[in-house]
């Protein structure tokens, strides 16, 4: 992956954790709702793939 796409990541977890939020009351479950969220999003990066189709070899029929 480019150099950007870590910065890329960190906005978007920004967008569900703003800088400055206490995390201490944040649940597993919103924890996982967010990560589900950013793991099955298509990037344009990964030829509009999610993260979790490369990471497990395996194309997801989401539509």
């Amino acid at each position: 992956m480019g150099e950007g796409s870590n910065e890329n990541t960190n906005g978007l977890l920004r967008d569900f954790f703003p800088k400055g939020m206490s995390i201490d009351k944040i649940s597993q479950a919103e924890v996982q709702k967010r990560f589900n969220a950013l793991n099955f999003r298509p990037r344009k990066r990964l030829n509009w793939k999610c993260p979790a189709e490369v990471f497990y070899s395996v194309t997801l029929h989401l539509i």
